[in-house]
């Protein structure tokens, strides 16, 4: 019998566990990702996997024959701000470069989690943005055993945002009025994470909760 609210893990093969995050712009998803993952896990990253695409040669003709060559840097390979303003401030644009990228990005995550899990790995952590947004698209949040939400006040957010990426106030909020509310993110999740203290803190915030689960999928004592 499960527990109400919780879903038990199905065991498998590999008895690898897949964790996928969701949660606002800023809020840490990379650390608690490399976290939740541990030195024995994988993180597949959407993020990394973009930017390897986007150095692609083909990939930079494209973007620069489309957006022009300002969304290039001195070095001819592609400045992500300066795209990330053209897309963000036309729909069009990012539709466009979307469907050059997602197909892609899609097909590398499929490949990298079907390859973790044949190898066994342990924790294997989705860290896409979008997850339930895209997710009839990719089908990866169904894919996941557990979905994280990572709670951190939107003040916080927007703090991290304008000191770790040089971001305007109030832009992390522009960027979310095209995203599902967090609320609804945060009510799709079977667990929520708070983010907002000191990395110590989140990494007991972590441990705590991945022994809860552990506890939820272990073998019962006859």
């Amino acid at each position: 019998m499960s527990t109400p609210g919780f879903r038990v893990l199905q065991a498998t093969p590999q008895t690898s566990v897949v964790f996928g995050l969701l949660g606002g712009v800023a809020a840490g998803k990379s650390t608690v990702a490399d976290l939740v993952a541990g030195p024995s896990g994988r993180v597949i990253s959407a993020d990394h996997l973009a930017h390897e695409i986007l150095a692609e040669p083909a990939m930079i003709a494209r973007i620069a024959e489309a957006f022009g060559t300002d969304v290039l840097d001195s070095s001819g390979q592609v400045n992500r701000s300066a795209l990330g303003k053209v897309i963000f401030e036309d729909q069009e644009a990012r539709k466009q470069l979307e469907g050059w990228t997602h197909p892609a990005i899609r097909a590398r995550i499929s490949s990298d989690l079907k390859r973790a899990r044949a190898c066994g790995v342990p924790h294997i952590v989705l860290d896409v943005p979008l997850l339930l947004e895209n997710d009839a698209e990719h089908g990866l949040a169904a894919a996941c055993d557990h979905l994280i939400f990572i709670e951190v006040p939107d003040e916080e957010r927007d703090r991290r945002a304008q000191h770790d990426r040089g971001w305007a106030p109030g832009e992390v909020a522009r960027r979310e009025a095209t995203q599902l509310p967090l609320s609804a993110k945060q009510a799709a999740a079977h667990w929520t994470l708070r983010a907002d203290g000191t990395l110590s803190e989140l990494n007991e915030n972590v441990q705590t909760l991945l022994t809860t689960i552990a506890s939820l999928s272990s073998p019962k004592a006859p």
